[in-house]
């Protein structure tokens, strides 16, 4: 439907580390780079996100199927597994119009993931689609300029789970203890792309920002230890789905510049892997198998030494099965799977890793 990778749009992207994010810049920001071939994003208007947002921000991927129902996709409000407690529909009087946003469920506005504030409110930053998304209004405020994170002791939670609350301070989250905002698990690999997008965009500009907890101050690195290793392992645990796909493409027939997390998602380790504190995520590091894979029958055993939360994604995001294994019932049922591609996700008090299966 919408424009997909140009050829050679990332030829130049040829380094490591922070080499190859400042590559990466290059090939999205708005400047002649001299580049062959050259893309310079576009500039739109603050205005211009809703009409962006009917292209890229549109639920087919949960509980609709049509598009021309125009159903927005809020990551604060969407219920994976079922019915939302509420929805809103782009061209309704839904939209904020300055008034309500006292409850959820009122009024849709504008969610800036990266705080308005910490860039003062400057363009093209304040009008770039790949970061600033659709959501419920009252989420909005009460988020504010809190910073993503995890807890297990949430002050506040929203009708699809997603909570506000003090940091949990263990593992790969460790190091903040301040209040976080915690969205669900099928976003979190969206969020934590959005984010290594906008520090590599912006990468010149990093350095004149205000503060902000989940940044370092620093043009390189970008993000401060404990969210860089946060955003890090969300990538890795929510992998790209066809959703975030299709909105990176219809984001490009806008802004003429793509966000290349989705497009390749091994950039983040090659851009990071050497700052990362990966030994706060051990499971990672674990010898996990799956086998047979590809599988031919309806069960894979799953190998381990330890005992682990299952979850099977398919290429849409969705989570089809959710079990515990443990090493002496390391069987898997997978009748339930068509022949296709899907994601593993595989948890633990050490961690979490992900694998791919595929079912024939």
């Amino acid at each position: 439907m919408f424009a997909q990778i140009p050829a050679n749009y990332y030829s130049s992207a040829t380094g490591t580390g922070f080499a190859l994010k400042t590559q990466l810049k290059q090939i999205i920001d708005n400047v002649d780079d001299n580049l062959s071939p050259e893309y310079q994003s576009v500039q739109l208007s603050y205005g211009d996100l809703y009409d962006t947002y009917e292209l890229s921000d549109v639920d087919i991927y949960y509980d609709h199927t049509d598009p021309s129902l125009k159903v927005i996709l809020d990551m604060y409000s969407e219920i994976p597994s079922g019915a939302d407690s509420y929805e809103y529909v782009y061209g309704s009087n839904q939209q904020d119009d300055g008034t309500l946003g006292t409850m959820e469920g009122q009024r849709f506005n504008r969610e800036h993931t990266i705080p308005n504030s910490v860039f003062s409110g400057s363009f093209p930053e304040r009008s770039d689609a790949h970061f600033v998304i659709p959501s419920d209004k009252y989420i909005n405020g009460q988020r504010n300029i809190t910073p993503y994170g995890e807890t297990d002791a949430p002050t506040q939670t929203f009708t699809n789970q997603t909570k506000i609350g003090p940091g949990r301070n263990a593992d790969y989250a460790s190091g903040y203890t301040n209040t976080v905002f915690e969205p669900i698990d099928e976003f979190k690999g969206d969020i934590a792309r959005i984010y290594f997008y906008f520090v590599t965009r912006y990468e010149d500009d990093l350095t004149s920002y205000g503060s902000y907890p989940m940044f370092d101050g620093s043009s390189n690195q970008a993000l401060s230890q404990p969210f860089l290793d946060i955003l890090y392992n969300w990538h890795i645990q929510d992998p790209v789905s066809q959703r975030e796909i299709d909105r990176n493409n219809a984001i490009f027939t806008r802004h003429n510049n793509r966000n290349p997390f989705i497009d390749n998602p091994s950039y983040v380790q090659s851009i990071w892997q050497s700052v990362l504190s990966t030994e706060k995520n051990s499971l990672q590091n674990n010898e996990i198998t799956i086998y047979p894979n590809p599988a031919t029958g309806n069960n894979v055993t799953i190998g381990t030494t330890e005992s682990l939360n299952v979850e099977i994604f398919n290429v849409l995001g969705q989570k089809l099965i959710a079990v515990n294994i443990t090493p002496a019932k390391n069987k898997l049922n997978i009748q339930s799977l068509k022949s296709g591609v899907y994601i593993v996700k595989l948890k633990s008090k050490q961690g979490t890793t992900t694998k791919k299966l595929i079912k024939k």
